[in-house]
């Protein structure tokens, strides 16, 4: 796949005419300050499509951008953000919940991020088995590879592939490594 074009289009927080449109839906998930965004970016080759924050949170509607005039990528509210609060993040979990599995959306593929850094985390599991319930093929990127040294990096892989029981690739929004395996990946899901 090679990205030629990348347009933000809309945010939406609930049904919106956009959800049943023809084109193939990529979304991206993972929880608050794991880098969605920069993936996204990194992925489109541009710093500013996707606006991202150091504040975790910042994302609070599901955002819909066009890839090529064929494809959207949508970047999904982070999970699991605890100064929110429990109201707030429940409300993000909800919607996160509703567009992944309530039949309005053609959700083709998943993209789901996890920190390379840190071990997956309880809201990662929970993710990984709501997409195989909801029959959603997906694959996880282990963002932040470029924190770790070669054997962090082999040790840190083996245990997330383990912990998530699912294909991962390891990537670095900020160097671009993993890039091209990210897309072919997203190319080969989605035909």
């Amino acid at each position: 796949m090679n990205i030629t074009s990348a347009e933000f289009v809309k945010g939406i927080i609930g049904t919106d005419p956009i959800l049943k449109e023809k084109y193939p839906q990529i979304a991206f998930v993972g929880r608050s300050n794991v880098g969605k965004s920069s993936v996204i970016n990194s992925l489109v080759m541009r710093k500013d499509l996707v606006k991202s924050s150091s504040m975790p949170g910042k994302t609070r509607e599901i955002n819909f951008f066009i890839i090529n005039k064929k494809y959207y990528f949508v970047d999904l509210p982070g999970y699991g953000f605890a100064r929110m609060g429990a109201k707030g993040a429940e409300k993000i979990r909800k919607l996160i919940l509703w567009y992944l599995g309530s039949g309005e959306a053609r959700v083709n593929m998943v993209v789901l991020i996890v920190d390379s850094v840190v071990k997956p985390m309880a809201y990662d599991k929970e993710m990984a088995d709501i997409l195989r319930a909801e029959n959603i093929p997906f694959v996880v990127v282990a963002n932040k590879i470029d924190r770790l040294n070669q054997t962090e990096r082999s040790h840190n892989m083996k245990a997330i592939e383990s912990s998530l029981g699912a294909l991962v690739l390891p990537y670095s929004a900020r160097t671009h490594s993993g890039r091209d395996e990210l897309l072919e990946t997203i190319s080969k899901l989605i035909k």
